[in-house]
């Protein structure tokens, strides 16, 4: 599905990305591990063209690096960032409509779904999305990015300074994201989540991965954990 092969990426002189390498299958929940300021958030934004890449992105047998970000999402490529990047003055029904890509009769999602999932969502549905609270946002963030029906959504921090009922609420989200055949890569800090619901894991440290397995074998990995993961 998502083959990177050899990325690098910079910020003016600063070299972020130092020869990235990972991959995400069909249907696969994939996390990328690592402490604040190792590359996974430049990552996620070189991969959807904000940042200029330098490398290979193959998505679906496609090459798509040098793409703008609007031709990465027309392919199917979907992106929740971290700053829950909703628009403040419209409402959530709103938001979520603006989500939709055409008509998309075959979509996998739909407003009633979203509403279904997050009954907080359902009772605000005309409620400004500048007023709800952090969590509600994230939630709402995600979801409009589902409305686009992604075959592969990439979800940057989504359980950061959530209260851990809403970080419960997403994980489920997650999974039942994964059980329509919707690739994750997910983005985290918290390991306790990644290790619940990922079926492989990348670790990152100095703009590379350092680390690749599975959650029971990074579990056993105390020397990766203690070295690249752990305060």
């Amino acid at each position: 599905m998502l083959k990177v092969k050899d990325l690098h990426a910079y910020y003016d002189k600063s070299h972020i990305l130092q020869g990235v390498n990972f991959e995400v299958g069909a249907g696969e929940i994939v996390s990328l591990l690592g402490r604040n300021g190792v590359g996974r958030s430049t990552t996620v934004k070189t991969l959807m063209g904000e940042v200029t890449p330098h490398g290979s992105i193959e998505f679906k047998g496609e090459e798509i690096a040098g793409l703008k970000a609007f031709e990465i999402a027309q392919r199917g490529l979907g992106c929740v960032p971290e700053n829950r990047d909703i628009f403040p003055t419209l409402t959530v029904r709103q938001n979520l409509v603006l989500g939709l890509k055409g008509k998309h009769e075959s979509s996998r999602w739909s407003i009633d779904d979203m509403f279904q999932m997050f009954p907080n969502l359902a009772a605000r549905a005309e409620v400004a999305g500048g007023v709800l609270s952090g969590g509600e946002q994230q939630m709402l963030c995600m979801c409009r990015t589902l409305m686009g029906d992604p075959e592969l959504i990439m979800i940057d921090e989504p359980t950061e300074g959530l209260a851990p009922k809403v970080v419960e609420q997403i994980g489920d989200l997650l999974q039942e994201i994964a059980s329509r055949g919707v690739s994750i890569l997910l983005v985290e800090q918290k390991l306790s989540i990644a290790l619940k619901i990922s079926q492989r894991l990348y670790v990152m440290g100095h703009g590379k991965i350092v680390y690749e397995g599975t959650p029971a074998s990074l579990m056993e990995a105390q020397d990766v954990r203690a070295e690249w993961l752990e305060v």
